[in-house]
């Protein structure tokens, strides 16, 4: 059983090292919060997450405080509302703003489930409630959205990618004077979790018990520490290290999860072993990777050095819990590690680079700054080359851009907090129109056929 004896040396890495838990994400079932009306709905869906989650932040608070170890954020995640709105879908808003509501009054930092699953086909409530989405984001402060495009069982529904391409122009400009900050908070997936914590994608599925509590724990500092002290080691010792320190670090995020759970009467889901970076320096990714070896993130060798740091964090993490979940890997988000930020404004990593980085890692190109001018033709051919990496390698892959409008190459923008900040990144200019305007199901690969 585990006691805080066992997160003894954990502490150390808190005071010095960055470690916190990124998030304590509680899933909440609304399937049965549907009612004849969206108005009555959305009062619904208001009550039972009010009841349910009313003792997430004090709860964490406590925690944080009792264990020494920071909870960035609070956060929930609701059951994809194009399912619970499916007999009214152009009034889905009503329950995205009631949603958002539960959130600021319980000073929720971050809702999820403004989703939907249509990586086979679009049903035509799904299509009404997609056109939702930009007006429901510009509108709300901490709900999220997400839309799953593909699967590896099923391909890629390049209907829906073409049609997210135009939500997410639509989103960014109705969100122009926050420099399209409401895309900030619309990721587009294949093969997207039931149980992944982290935002903007956390919707809570079907499958799921009726609460759940989730955790996201995040240590790039601690591991880019821990890598100084062997600085001559080969490849094979860095990635023991790795593994140790991932295994200390999910020790004391499998405490936390089953305090937290059992202090709110809620199953205990799982730990996700991300690797989540933040704007603060001494807590990136990228900087793992120099610490590796390379001169800068972008270089030759970048791909090669996530994927070691990918599986080592997974190996050690796995050791350490029975309840691994979530998307677990290390996330490359451009605007929230400043690894990163630096990287791109001296030019020396780019979309290509990114894309090529996303088949080792968790999850995709993620806050990404590009020209307000994009087409939104564009955007959709960038979703649904990131949907086929997904879908060949069976991984969950997603992309989160922002058009920034008004902002052209060289430009940068700010979201603040950890979003963070993002220089504005080329795009290639070839036209992908025609592709993404035949439209059809790009089929599943042959592996997919396993029974």
């Amino acid at each position: 059983m585990l006691n805080r004896n066992q997160i003894l040396e954990t502490v150390e890495m808190v005071e010095k090292e960055h470690l916190d838990i990124r998030t304590v994400t509680m899933g909440i079932s609304i399937l049965s919060c549907t009612r004849e009306t969206a108005e009555k709905t959305a009062a619904a869906v208001y009550d039972c997450v009010m009841k349910r989650a009313e003792k997430l932040v004090p709860t964490a608070q406590a925690l944080s405080l009792e264990y020494g170890i920071p909870i960035v954020n609070k956060r929930v995640s609701v059951t994809p509302v194009s399912l619970v709105c499916a007999a009214f879908p152009e009034e889905s808003g009503l329950v995205g703003r009631a949603l958002d509501r539960v959130a600021k009054e319980l000073g929720i930092d971050f809702l999820g489930g403004y989703s939907a699953l249509i990586h086979k086909g679009t049903a035509d409530y799904e299509a009404k409630f997609l056109q939702t989405i930009p007006a429901v984001l510009a509108e709300t402060e901490r709900l999220c959205a997400s839309v799953n495009v593909g699967s590896s069982r099923s391909g890629i529904n390049m209907d829906a990618v073409g049609e997210m391409g135009r939500i997410v122009k639509e989103t960014a400009a109705l969100t122009a004077e926050r420099g399209g900050i409401g895309c900030c908070k619309l990721v587009v997936f294949c093969n997207a979790v039931e149980d992944n914590p982290f935002m903007a994608g956390a919707f809570h599925g079907v499958g799921e018990a009726d609460t759940v509590v989730n955790v996201g724990v995040s240590g790039p500092g601690v591991v880019q520490h821990a890598l100084k002290f062997v600085p001559g080691a080969d490849l094979t010792d860095a990635a023991e290290v790795i593994k140790r320190t991932a295994f200390k670090i999910t020790r004391a995020g499998q405490l936390i999860a089953k305090e937290a759970a059992s202090r709110l009467g809620a199953r205990f889901g799982i730990v996700d072993l991300s690797l989540a970076p933040t704007p603060a320096r001494g807590d990136s990714v990228a900087h793992i990777l120099e610490e590796l070896g390379l001169e800068t993130v972008g270089c030759h060798g970048t791909t090669a050095a996530l994927a070691l740091l990918n599986d080592a964090v997974k190996k050690g993490g796995v050791m350490a819990s029975s309840r691994v979940g979530g998307l677990s890997g290390a996330f490359i988000p451009v605007s929230e590690d400043i690894g990163m930020i630096e990287s791109a404004e001296r030019g020396m990593i780019g979309l290509d680079k990114l894309e090529a980085m996303t088949c080792v890692c968790s999850v995709g190109l993620d806050m990404i700054a590009i020209p307000g001018d994009t087409p939104a033709s564009t955007i959709s051919a960038i979703i649904a080359d990131e949907a086929a990496i997904g879908m060949v390698n069976n991984k969950t892959t997603a992309v989160r851009v922002i058009p920034v409008p008004g902002k052209k190459v060289g430009d940068e923008v700010q979201f603040g907090g950890l979003l963070g900040r993002a220089p504005v990144m080329p795009v290639h200019p070839g036209d992908a129109s025609k592709f993404i305007g035949r439209g059809g199901l790009i089929p599943a690969p042959i592996h997919s056929f396993k029974n």
